[in-house]
């Protein structure tokens, strides 16, 4: 898995991504929610590195050995751990998290993969109070 700089916005969009991704596949329902957001605007991103960064994590899921499959695609716990640990500032955590909540929730269901994902955030970043909250997120400028 390749590293970024701490709270660097493919750092952050990472995870957004991983939380899309962590049901096995990434829908067009996901895709599209995460563009009416404007998901790479919210994360200091252009389109095209925010498919970059899509594209690099897929890369990195197919080549790391650390990878499980059953029906989703999911990280083991201490990579997962390792790419929480890139995000560090509070504002951004909390917009990551709100993000990952969103692209999970598009398809109107939420798996397991993307639950672990969800959960393992809260838990590193402790921010168990926003699981409860449902806060609009900014349109994107």
């Amino acid at each position: 898995m390749r590293c970024y700089p701490t709270d660097s916005p493919q750092a952050a969009a990472r995870i957004v991504a991983l939380a899309a991704l962590a049901d096995g596949q990434l829908s067009r329902d996901e895709l599209d929610h995460l563009e009416r957001l404007g998901v790479h605007d919210q994360l200091g991103l252009t389109r095209a590195d925010w498919h970059d960064v899509l594209h690099a994590l897929c890369e990195d899921l197919l080549a790391c050995t650390r990878l499980t499959w059953g029906d989703a695609c999911s990280v083991d716990p201490l990579t997962l751990q390792h790419l929480l640990a890139e995000v560090h500032d509070p504002a951004l955590r909390e917009r990551v998290l709100a993000l990952s909540l969103a692209a999970a929730e598009a398809d109107e269901q939420v798996t397991d993969g993307e639950a672990l994902v969800l959960a393992a955030a809260v838990e590193r970043w402790g921010l168990q109070h926003r699981m409860f909250e449902r806060t609009p997120l900014p349109a994107a400028a």
